[in-house]
């Protein structure tokens, strides 16, 4: 028969593997960092949308596709829900991420914004800690909103798979 004390530790044993579970993290929000070790500019992390470009805080980068020519054209109320990443001295470019795609681009306050394969970036608002994305494909100020490829493309979600139930017709 079980003394008391592990009837106690017994019951306690759910709790400490829910307390562990929880503070558990994921290394693919890992925030970037260069080949030396130092933080990043801009990186590459693994999200729901697989590897996408994200900034030093690992949130996941986008791009608008009504920019053009490296310019951007997000400003004023744009801006203030999509933070351009606005860059000063010589950007600092994370593991996964390729140097010969990293650039700037003058905006129309003066300031330098970070550019990747020439697409001007941006971080959004409504993500509130590294690896969300929840600006991916959103339509808002004329144009839509992907996040960023290391290949420097937009990315688009996986297919979701469709319903059905597998039997492949009606009765």
């Amino acid at each position: 028969m079980p003394n008391r004390t592990s009837l106690q530790f017994l019951g306690a044993l759910p709790l400490a593997v829910f307390a562990l579970a929880a503070c558990g993290g994921n290394a693919s929000h890992a925030l970037p960092t260069t080949s030396d070790g130092r933080p990043a500019t801009v990186g590459v992390a693994n999200t729901g949308l697989g590897n996408v470009l994200v900034d030093r805080a690992g949130r996941t980068l986008y791009l608008f596709a009504r920019d053009s020519n490296s310019t951007s054209v997000c400003i004023g109320a744009c801006a203030d829900n999509w933070p351009p990443l606005r860059v000063r001295g010589v950007p600092l470019v994370g593991t996964g991420a390729e140097a010969s795609a990293v650039g700037r681009t003058a905006r129309t306050d003066g300031t330098s914004q970070l550019t990747y394969n020439g697409h001007p970036l941006y971080t959004f608002v409504n993500d509130k800690k590294a690896g969300d994305t929840n600006g991916e494909g959103i339509n808002a100020f004329d144009g839509s909103w992907f996040a960023v490829s290391p290949a420097g493309a937009k990315v688009t979600p996986p297919p979701q798979p469709q319903g059905g139930g597998g039997y492949g017709g009606g009765y």
